[in-house]
């Protein structure tokens, strides 16, 4: 009987033993750890990085495709606006002042239109300007510097800093 619970006793005695033991803390990780810990960090960070780039790209698209959203619409509303600045001229040879003051009306408000949507007039005075003017016709010109703009035939425009169609020039010799 005194056997049994000897053995009992001892049994009981590395159970206490391991409760009573301070826990030990893990050992400190090898250098393998630490360096695959920073390729980790690095790759995390690399990964953040491409992330914020792809944020910023797809920001940028968005903002180009709502700049050209309308760019189809306002090049088939151009030909209108060039009608009603020839109207004007041909209503202005004649007295018929009630005809051109209404398409003066319609004229402006059709421009301030063009205008909030970012549609801008390409300046046509000084020197020709291959990248906005294209030029139909060089001319011989007295007083004039050879490369200036003698005529505009028909008005250029931007959408934005965008050259939507340029200005048709008439360019001194």
């Amino acid at each position: 009987m005194t056997d049994e619970r000897d053995t009992h006793v001892e049994d009981a005695e590395p159970e206490l033993a391991a409760e009573a033991a301070p826990a030990e803390e893990p050992a400190p990780a090898p250098a393998a750890d630490n360096g695959e810990q920073v390729a980790h960090d690095e790759a995390y960070l690399r990964l953040a990085a491409d992330f914020d780039n792809y944020r910023k790209r797809v920001a940028r698209e968005q903002a180009e495709l709502s700049t050209r959203a309308n760019e189809r619409l306002l090049n088939e509303l151009l030909p209108v606006l060039d009608d009603l600045e020839r109207a004007l001229e041909a209503a202005a040879e004649h007295e018929e002042a009630k005809l051109e003051e209404g398409v003066k009306l319609v004229h402006r408000s059709f421009v301030s239109l063009l205008e909030r949507h970012g549609l801008k007039e390409i300046e046509t005075d000084g020197r020709f300007d291959p990248h906005v003017h294209e030029a139909l016709l060089t001319q011989p010109a007295e007083g004039a510097e050879e490369g200036s703009v003698l005529q505009v035939l028909q008005k250029g425009y931007r959408l934005g800093e965008r050259v939507l169609r340029p200005a048709r020039v008439i360019v001194a010799e």
